[in-house]
Parts: C-alpha cells; structure tokens; sequence
C-alpha cells in the first residue's frame, strides 16, 4: 500500500473537541436505535411467519418492502439534510419509525404489518446520511473515513442488541410486549435530539441553501451523479455491503436452522459473531483508510472476493450440512462487509462539495440497500420455486457481485484521476486563502 497524501486543514475546517463528540454521538445514538428496529425481524423471522402464517416469499416482503422504501428515500432524504439541516431530519426519521416499529408491534393482520415495516424503513432511511453530515459539521475533514467507521459500528451494536436482546425477549416476553417495550427507545433519543442537538458549531455555520424549487434538486442530482467518485461509491457500496445484510436482516437465521439443522441458539451466536466481526473490523478498516488513501478499492475487492469463497464454500459444501468450522469462518467473513461498504461514501465524499454532501451520500447509500432488497426478493422467490433448495436460492448473490465488481473496475482510473484533480485545485485554492 501507498501512504495517501496528508487530507488538507482548510481554515473553514471543523475543530472536533469533546462537544463535538457529545453532539454526534446523540446522532449515533438515533442510528443505534434506528438499527435494532430494522435488524428485529432478522431474530423475529420465524416467528413473524407463523404470527402471520405466511411462506417464503411472503416473509421476504417485509424486508423487501422496507427496504425499497429505504432506498427509494436517499435521494429524498440527501436533499433534506442539504436543504433543512440535521436535527429536523433526524427528528422526523425518530418519529416515523418509532410508530413503525410499535405499529408491527400491534399490527394485527400481514397487511398492517407490513405498513409498519414500510413506516419504519421511512426513518430509518433519514438516519445515516444525517449522521454522516453531523460528522463532517462538527469534525474536521481528514477525520471523515474514522467518523464513518465508528458510526457503523455503533449501527452494528444496534443489530447486536436484536441478536442477543430482541431474540431472548421474544421467547421470554413474546411478540407484543417485546416489540412494544423496544419502541420506547425511539422515544427516548427523540427526547435527546430536541433538547441538545445542534447542526453545527458555532461560527461554521453553512452558506444558505438554494430555494430554486425543482430546478435546484435537478441540478443537485446531476451534479452528484456526473462525479465518477459518487457512482464509484454507489458500486462498492453495492457490491459490498448486500450479503452480509441479507444474511442479518432475515435469511441467516433460517438458513442456519433449516438447512444446516442447527439449533436457533447456535445460530443466534452466529448471528452475533457477523456482528462482532463487523465492528472489530470497522475500527480496523477506518483506521486503515484514514492513513492510505490507496487501499480503499483494494480492501472492497479483497471483501468482496472472501465473502463470495467462503459463501460458495458453505452452499456447495459436498454434505447435507457443512462443518461448524466452516459456517464460524462464513459468519466471521460476513462481518467484513460492513465495514467494506463504508468505503463507498470515502469515494463519494471527496468527489463533492459540501453543499452536496447529503445529496451524493444518498446516492451512494442507494447501491448496497437496492442489492439487499433484489437479493432478498430472489432468495424468497427460489425457496418457494425449489422447495427450499438453499443451494439454488444462496447461489443467486453471485450474480450481484459479478455486475458490480465489473462496475467498479470500470469507474475507478477514471474516479481516482478526477479526485486528485479536485487535491490539487484545494491544494493551490489554500495557499492563497488569508488566515
């Protein structure tokens, strides 16, 4: 690896400080939440389709539903954060899936459920990218890549909760209880948020937004999307990130029971342990990144090409079940995927300005949750057409990762040129700055 060149302090840089840190970490803990709500129905999957007495493919659309609400929200959501600032954001996402998560709670019927799913999936969708734009309003810029990090990893111990809490609760208190108890959450970091939480430093405050009407979000869109680093880091967010939320947000569990005969609390720790990797390997990759540059596109390919070994490895093992080893070794990898999909907004975030952050995050948060949601329609779709072949439905990821590692070797000489362009335009731009 190449040692990156050193970010610039520009003097409109953020000074970071222990407030900042109070500040963001309200906003971390909106997305902490947000998580646990989202990841609840990956322990709650076989108890959702006996509560609602529904098949594969009809279990598969809770998560689908909610997901293509997510990702049809991020361009929405980008030009709101540019526009209306953090904290009204982040409270309207508070709000909207804290009445989601205690709709499902309540719902009685599929059809009511999966509203509350979709209404859930609404918030969720304004929680990340104001997250990141808190990040960059209170810390400075070479902070970028390890402030990502930390705040998926802080969305990680979110799905840790779901694993080891929402499951056990589920079995000890039941569905309604437990659902309704969790939604209190939600209520408690909204509280946080309006009382403390501000979108920026004082004396950084952001030129005024545009009110040019449609014209403007147009030109907002175009301008995101004609940087090869924003759809660079729409690709890598989407080749990376799928398989191990599919596996999380709903098939891992039952791919663990039903076709590797494991029992529901051993497949539970496995759950957990994709979830612990992630967050020891999120510090690791933040850190990485943070000081070379360079090792962004080689990190997402390593990713992608271990995760789709040991994922063929396991569906093809030749045995009605593949051994234990082999089934840590696949959680473990899976944990990496996370983490590797951050690397897509470090493509992006260089490649925009910051009166477009929120716009070309969007976009790039687009790629992994529209794989996710594809993946998670044709996994449920095979099952009922196969009678439950894991194989045959598992096998379907493959596809993904072919398309997208193709379109990131395709954007990547082209996206790095452009970014060093823009180094030296900063470069030359700050030495004539007056401090």
């Amino acid at each position: 690896m190449t040692s990156a060149t050193p970010t610039l302090s520009l003097p409109g840089d953020p000074p970071g400080g222990r407030r900042a840190v109070w500040i963001w970490g309200i906003g971390v803990a909106v997305y902490f939440v947000a998580i646990i709500f989202r990841t609840s129905l990956g322990v709650a999957g076989l108890d959702a389709a006996d509560r609602f007495d529904v098949n594969a493919s009809a279990l598969s659309t809770f998560s689908i539903l909610q997901l293509l609400v997510y990702a049809g929200m991020q361009i929405p959501v980008g030009l709101m954060v540019d526009r209306l600032g953090t904290k009204k954001v982040l409270a309207l996402g508070a709000v909207l899936f804290t009445l989601g998560q205690l709709g499902f709670a309540l719902s009685p019927s599929y059809g009511m459920a999966l509203a509350s799913r979709a209404l859930l999936g609404c918030g969720d969708a304004m929680t990340f990218i104001s997250v990141l734009r808190l990040g960059s309003r209170w810390f400075p810029a070479r902070r970028g890549p390890m402030i990502g990090q930390v705040a998926a990893l802080f969305g990680m111990a979110g799905n840790l909760v779901s694993t080891l809490v929402i499951a056990r609760a589920l079995h000890g208190f039941g569905w309604t209880t437990t659902f309704v108890g969790s939604s209190l959450a939600g209520v408690v970091v909204l509280v946080l948020l309006l009382l403390f939480l501000k979108d920026h430093p004082e004396g950084h405050e952001p030129p005024p937004a545009e009110h040019a009407g449609a014209a403007f979000v147009r030109k907002q869109i175009a301008a995101a999307w004609r940087e090869p680093g924003t759809r660079l880091g729409m690709w890598v967010h989407f080749t990376t990130q799928f398989p191990g939320m599919v596996f999380l947000l709903l098939w891992g569990m039952p791919f663990l029971v039903e076709a590797q005969g494991l029992s529901r609390g051993t497949a539970g720790e496995l759950l957990t342990l994709v979830v612990l990797s992630n967050m020891v390997v999120g510090l690791v990759y933040g850190q990485v990144i943070a000081r070379h540059h360079a090792a962004r596109a080689p990190l997402a390919l390593g990713t992608v090409a271990m995760t789709a070994l040991l994922w063929a490895s396991t569906i093809f093992y030749p045995g009605d079940h593949a051994p234990m080893w082999l089934l840590i070794t696949l959680c473990a990898v899976l944990g990496f995927c996370g983490p590797a999909s951050m690397i897509g907004f470090d493509f992006g975030r260089p490649a925009n300005p910051p009166e477009r952050q929120g716009t070309a995050s969007g976009i790039v948060n687009m790629g992994g949750f529209i794989a996710s949601m594809t993946t998670l329609f044709a996994i449920g779709v095979l099952l009922d057409a196969t009678g439950d072949n894991y194989r045959v439905a598992f096998a379907s990821v493959f596809v993904l990762e072919a398309l997208g590692v193709a379109q990131i070797l395709r954007l990547h000489a082209r996206a790095t040129r452009r970014e060093r362009d823009h180094h030296v335009v900063s470069r030359v731009e700050a030495v004539h700055v007056p401090v």
